[in-house]
């Protein structure tokens, strides 16, 4: 039974959460795990019911695992999916610690060949199968149907391979083909193609979707769970920096963009019209965690983004709970969390 939703069903009191919210989930690729840390936390602690979702890439993954969860058992069935799927999309998830320290060493040059290869062949010639095993997982876990005939909305950004267009994806219309239209990064996989049209990650337009939250009826309170850092102390010099910087840059800038979108919207609307109350949970880093480290499977690197995302949603709730429902916490002219005055 869901228990987001057990008032309806005549259960006790304390199972109805206090407030709700939408998620907005940012993508960036292992460090999604983070997310999961977050989601987990949230989760636990009960105090927020989930209204609406969207995400791009490793956050659309994430919002699809999250509300697959609680369409087929509520928060601890949600707790469970997550936790479930991480595991198995790691490449040593079963392993005992002895296999997994020589995997991760084994794994080094590997990596390190990977993103220098990547720069010069393309995904068809490094993968001529197209062989996806995210996609097989992606299948296996989530019940689509389910979530399509839910009345949670859902947003999965994806971008036009050809056209550079954002493409928004709603609860309708997902499926394991969506998803993967928004977490296929063009140096890695081949653009997934829906309806004759070729589609890469989610990330380079829209990371992640927050106008279409402008549309939804439940909460207007949008809690951003943002992977790249907002900055960087000092100036990269290094090759390696410097395109890691620049990267973060790119897959930061949609979202700003959409940043500055919402408040140009609050400030042009009348006073009756809809007004979103943004808060932020952002990742600050951690040793290890660089820009390489996102294509990063092992698990034991994930379960250290995971317990930096639990530390971060809880303290979240106890600086910011009391203002879900009453104002934002995050000023979307300026970018940067801050507590409103009033």
């Amino acid at each position: 039974m869901n228990k987001l939703f057990s008032w309806a069903r005549g259960e006790p009191a304390e199972h109805v959460p206090q407030k709700r919210i939408n998620l907005a989930l940012q993508g960036g690729g292992s460090h999604g795990a983070f997310t999961w840390g977050v989601l987990d936390a949230l989760l636990e602690d009960g105090r927020l019911g989930i209204d609406a979702l969207s995400g791009a890439s490793a956050g659309a993954i994430n919002a699809v695992m999250l509300a697959d969860g609680l369409v087929r058992g509520g928060r601890d069935e949600a707790r469970k999916r997550l936790a479930d799927f991480w595991r198995a999309a790691s490449v040593d998830g079963s392993l005992s610690s002895m296999q997994r320290e020589a995997n991760s060493l084994a794994a080094v040059p590997m990596k390190t060949w990977l993103n220098s290869m990547g720069r010069f062949m393309s995904p068809g010639s490094m993968n001529p199968l197209n062989i996806n095993p995210l996609k097989q997982l992606i299948e296996r876990f989530v019940d689509f149907a389910a979530i399509r005939a839910s009345d949670r909305d859902l947003f999965i950004s994806a971008t036009n391979a050809q056209t550079g267009d954002l493409k928004i994806f709603a609860r309708e219309e997902l499926s394991a083909e969506a998803v993967m239209a928004s977490a296929s990064l063009p140096t890695l996989f081949r653009g997934v193609e829906i309806d004759g049209v070729p589609y890469w990650d989610g990330g380079y337009v829209s990371n992640p979707p927050l106008l279409p939250l402008l549309q939804t009826q439940g909460s207007a309170d949008v809690l951003l769970v943002q992977i790249f850092p907002l900055r960087r102390e000092g100036v990269p010099t290094s090759s390696r920096d410097i395109m890691s910087r620049t990267g973060e840059i790119a897959f930061n800038a949609p979202l700003f963009a959409e940043l500055r979108g919402l408040a140009a919207v609050d400030q042009a609307a009348d006073r009756d019209a809809r007004k979103l109350r943004l808060h932020r949970i952002a990742f600050a880093g951690m040793p290890g965690a660089d820009a390489a480290s996102r294509l990063n499977n092992n698990y034991a690197f994930f379960g250290k983004l995971y317990a930096h995302g639990r530390d971060a949603a809880q303290e979240f709730l106890a600086t910011h709970f009391a203002s879900i429902g009453e104002r934002g916490t995050m000023d979307a002219v300026a970018e940067r969390e801050t507590e409103y005055a009033g």
